[in-house]
């Protein structure tokens, strides 16, 4: 027989229950913002610590997200032993193959063909939320993650502006030169791009280390 005292009891627990509402599950931990940028992870030191060795001029940037497009883990590479323009954010691993291959590759091709060194790489940036150009229905562009860098020209040591536009059907010298800086690129980066990709790479080379290898 159940007392009034437990018939209390169990009365006032049963109304409690009816009250509180059960858990969902779980305690689910706070979302970090993605507008929040995270700490430079042990990868993004190592290779900022490449860069340094290499004599890279660079500065670390804050993460950035754009709709579906981001640029984590980047850097802003102003020189490669010479300076290289209007690159914004670039991921670490494709500014470090970059900074070697203007220091080493491009500076043998135009002793090469010239007999002078390079003294400025001319880019058309690198970090840019879009889509493949050229291509109807096409995917987001490397470039939609800060892992591609569209190179223009190249100036000489005496002043000579050698162009993708005007030197890849330009003089032997030009034509010797580009498409040397072309093929070595092809052993720094997975993907590379020339005019003789399509048209609309006439005016440029381009560099990503997305998926490859792939040299055109």
């Amino acid at each position: 027989m159940v007392t009034r005292s437990l018939f209390t009891a169990l009365s006032l627990s049963a109304l409690l229950a009816g009250c509180i509402p059960a858990p969902d599950g779980p305690t689910k931990r706070p979302v970090k913002s993605a507008k929040q940028s995270l700490p430079a992870n042990e990868a993004l030191k190592a290779c900022t610590s490449d860069l340094a060795k290499i004599g890279a001029a660079f500065s670390i940037l804050p993460d950035q997200y754009a709709g579906n497009c981001n640029a984590i883990n980047t850097v802003k590479l102003t020189a490669a032993g010479i300076p290289v323009t209007n690159l914004t954010a670039t991921q670490c691993p494709l500014a470090r193959s970059f900074a070697g291959w203007v220091r080493t590759t491009v500076q043998a091709q135009a002793r090469a063909a010239f007999g002078k060194p390079v003294v400025r790489v001319e880019t058309m940036g690198s970090y840019s939320c879009r889509n493949v150009i050229g291509k109807s229905g096409s995917r987001l562009s490397q470039h939609a993650f800060a892992n591609a860098i569209d190179v223009s020209g190249f100036i000489l040591s005496d002043g000579q502006r050698i162009t993708l536009e005007g030197g890849w059907r330009g003089s032997e010298k030009e034509q010797k030169f580009l498409r040397g800086v072309r093929d070595s690129a092809c052993r720094s980066f997975q993907t590379v791009l020339s005019p003789d990709y399509n048209a609309a790479h006439y005016n440029h080379l381009h560099f990503d280390m997305g998926k490859g290898p792939y040299c055109r």
